[in-house]
């Protein structure tokens, strides 16, 4: 099997712009604002705030929502026998667990953040943690910006239907290039984490730098799709199901220790 992995770059945790002094970190919110404004008649109360702490809770618990971990040779069987059929379903939850895994830590480390930052206010340590907050924040900007990204699995799986082949090399590659500039940037968050939370006398995964794979040779992958008469199509598959297991799993690690330290210091 020929490798068509480019040469993997460790990230970067991040660096502080240079120059003058950076504003303080902005403030992190418990919730977005009440429908229908602040006050008057068309104001609709919403729920109360619900606590940082209990925030990070409920964002870990939510991985088996969003996390869909692939078994290839069980996906493959029922693809045979079901003459292709299955491989739609397959096709869907590609597109979906990436979208869904990705605003699901959002909200897992911007609810970390917002803890954390509370933290350093009672323990007088803003000032000091100022910088990896503003550099955890950088890095928070990128993951925002993904979740506006257009990926909808099902309107995947509609144009798939209509031009089956070309859906698919298109979503792979818009899915490997998510994979490496989401793992950038959330390796960047860890690191702030674990260095904020061991601040604070509590243990918090850093991350491996080294993980973050390199993009995919795209022109390469899918010139042999087409001269192995498709045959190539079921490695891409493999791959585009396996290293985003791995991926999920290295966060699961992480997101336990993340979750206890939080749990310590409540």
């Amino acid at each position: 099997m020929v490798d068509d992995e480019q040469d993997r770059q460790p990230a970067s945790a991040g660096q502080p712009a240079g120059g003058a002094p950076a504003p303080p970190p902005p403030a992190y919110p418990s919730q977005a604002a009440p429908i229908g404004g602040a006050s008057g008649p068309g104001f609709v109360p919403g729920p109360p705030p619900m606590p940082s702490a209990d925030r990070v809770r409920a964002a870990w618990g939510r991985r088996a929502e969003t996390d869909y971990i692939f078994d290839y040779w069980t996906a493959l069987g029922w693809t045979i026998l079901t003459l292709g059929i299955y491989s739609f379903y397959v096709f869907y939850q590609l597109v979906r667990r990436m979208r869904d895994h990705n605003a699901r830590r959002v909200d897992l480390f911007d609810a970390a953040l917002a803890f954390a930052w509370e933290e350093a206010g009672r323990r007088g340590l803003q000032a000091e943690l100022t910088p990896s907050f503003q550099r955890a924040n950088a890095h928070m900007d990128v993951l925002r910006r993904m979740t506006t990204d257009f990926r909808d699995p099902i309107i995947f799986v509609v144009l798939a239907v209509v031009a089956r082949g070309i859906i698919e090399f298109i979503a792979f590659i818009l899915l490997d290039q998510d994979l490496v500039k989401h793992d950038r940037s959330e390796v960047g968050v860890e690191y702030e984490l674990s260095v904020i939370f061991g601040r604070f006398g509590q243990s918090v995964s850093a991350p491996d730098q080294t993980r973050v794979k390199g993009q995919n040779n795209y022109v390469g992958r899918i010139v042999a799709t087409v001269f192995s008469f498709g045959l190539y199509l079921f490695w891409w598959y493999y791959n585009q199901m396996i290293i985003p297991n791995v991926h999920f799993q290295a966060n699961w690690i992480q997101e336990d220790t993340l979750a206890a330290a939080v749990q310590a210091l409540c």
